[in-house]
């Protein structure tokens, strides 16, 4: 479903990502693991079309076309989403009313069932704003709700560095599986090993480059045994 090839991005002060090459199969759940700082963000906004983060070299291949140059709206309307890793805020909309905004074919029911995923009540949460009420792990949590409502292609989730708390974010990671077992493909980043674990390949990522990528179990036992035992992770 996705190629990146050669994938160059830099910065007016350095190259952040360094000639990436990476495959995503359909429906599957591919994970990039690295330390905070390792350019995962950086390669989940290139894929999204963000703006500063245009490639110096390389291409994005997206179902058998080219996409490397397109803008956001034209990725999403192909089938692409990102959850932000801090998601965006819209005062005085609705939960219920921002998750209409992303479906095909608007139903409650749907939203219930996105709610109930990210285990937050939708009697309760329908109602609420998306505002600076909510928690950062509840503007998470409303986010993958989101993703599961609009059906994606391709969804990117850029984990968050805190607001989850680590039961919440196994059971999420369960809300993770359901969005591959009703066809969407899961690219999840994250700098926990644990997390990565659930994907069936993965990448190792570290100051832009691809370090190891395979197998997760492959992937992760080099990031435990190697990476960790790193002085510079100490």
């Amino acid at each position: 479903m996705l190629e990146i090839q050669d994938l160059t991005v830099q910065t007016k002060e350095r190259t952040i990502l360094q000639k990436i090459n990476l495959s995503v199969k359909e429906r599957e759940i591919f994970a990039v693991l690295g330390p905070n700082g390792a350019g995962k963000s950086s390669l989940a906004y290139t894929l999204m079309g963000c703006e500063g983060y245009k490639p110096a070299a390389g291409k994005i291949i997206f179902d058998g076309e080219d996409i490397t140059d397109w803008p956001i709206w034209q990725r999403a309307k192909k089938g692409l989403t990102l959850a932000w890793q801090e998601p965006a805020r819209f005062e005085g909309l609705s939960v219920n009313d921002y998750l209409l905004l992303g479906m095909k074919e608007k139903n409650h029911s749907g939203i219930k069932e996105a709610l109930q995923g990210v285990l937050l009540d939708s009697e309760v949460y329908q109602k609420r704003k998306v505002d600076k009420t909510l928690s950062g792990g509840e503007r998470k949590r409303i986010e993958l709700a989101s993703v599961f409502t609009m059906r994606p292609r391709l969804a990117i989730l850029d984990e968050p560095d805190s607001g989850i708390d680590i039961l919440a974010l196994d059971k999420i990671m369960s809300f993770v599986r359901e969005l591959k077992e009703i066809g969407i493909t899961v690219i999840l980043i994250t700098h926990y090993a644990d997390v990565a674990k659930i994907a069936e390949r993965a990448a190792l990522i570290d100051e832009g480059y691809i370090v190891k990528k395979g197998p997760t179990k492959d992937v992760v036992d080099y990031f435990e045994n190697r990476c960790l035992a790193c002085p510079k992770f100490k």
